[in-house]
Order: structure tokens, then sequence, then C-alpha cells
């Protein structure tokens, strides 16, 4: 029969070679103070800040800001979006609700919507896969993934002579 001893010893044993494993194959923590991302214009009245770039997921995070009457165009996610709305309000035009600060809002693939806010909106947003923006008879006219979003940062940020932060980059 097995005391509690031993098994407690047994879980500290399996612990260490999981924490072991751990140090040897997972990135390193990180932290990023937003500091080193400044608010990058997108489109009129729309801008990023963009806050991590995953390669191998394929997935970005940033903030969205979206001024008073600003809208991003239509478009449909190819991967799973989350957000969490910070500040102001926002809508989907296809959609009944309004987002609202506190509000947690989820995007299945495929779905196509209209993101618009009358008096200005700060989200952030996890997006995973691509996004691409369609025009009237649903053509894709352009495709955004994590590679467009690392171009779009570290364009701005040359041209602004501010100092890309690789922290950002998992």
């Amino acid at each position: 029969m097995t005391t509690a001893d031993e098994v407690l010893s047994n879980y500290i044993q399996i612990e260490s070679r999981v924490d072991k494993m751990r140090d040897k194959y997972a990135m390193k923590e990180g932290y990023v103070d937003g500091e080193g991302s400044p608010w990058v214009p997108f489109i009129p009245n729309v801008f990023i800040k963009h806050l991590t770039f995953d390669v191998r997921s394929s997935s970005a995070a940033n903030v969205l800001w979206v001024q008073a009457g600003g809208e991003l165009g239509r478009h449909r996610h190819r991967g799973p979006v989350s957000g969490y709305v910070i500040e102001g309000s926002w809508l989907y035009r296809e959609y009944s609700w309004v987002a609202k600060p506190g509000d947690f809002v989820r995007e299945s693939p495929g779905r196509t919507h209209t993101l618009y806010s009358e008096h200005g909106m700060k989200t952030f947003f996890w997006l995973n896969g691509p996004l691409e923006f369609l025009d009237e008879q649903d053509r894709v006219v352009e495709s955004v993934d994590v590679f467009w979003f690392i171009n779009h940062y570290e364009t701005y940020c040359q041209e602004q002579g501010i100092p890309i932060d690789e922290r950002l980059y998992l």
C-alpha cells in the first residue's frame, strides 16, 4: 500500500520533470508595457496598437481604436476572434447587439460583419488566422494576417523613427 508521503514524493518528482521540460521548450514569459507600440493608423478614424504577433499560430493581439463615426469595412475572419471592450461602444451593422465596456465578444470563423462606432471605442482583440475585407459582391479585396500586422507595425515604426519592440514577437 502506498503512503501519503510516497504519493507526495512521486508527485514532486513528476512536477520536477515537467518543470525541466517547460524550461527546455517553453517560450520565455514576457511583459509588454505598451510604450513600444504606437497607435498605428489603419484607415480613416481607425488605429491599431499591436500587442503581440505569433507566427507559429498565425495569431495577433491588438487594441483597435475606432474614433467617433469610424467604421471597419465589411470583413470575415477565417479563424476565431475574441474581444474585450475597454471603452466606448460599437456594433456590427449586421447584428442587433451593441458592445459596451466590460463586454466580451466571441466571433466564429466565416461570419461576415461591419464594425461601426458612433461615439468611438477601444477594444482588445485576439485574432487567429486571416481576416478578409470584402466588396459589395463578397469578393475579397484585401487579406490581413499576422504577417500583414507585423508589416503594418514595422513599416510605421521605421517611417516614424520609433524603435521596433522585439517583445511583441512570440
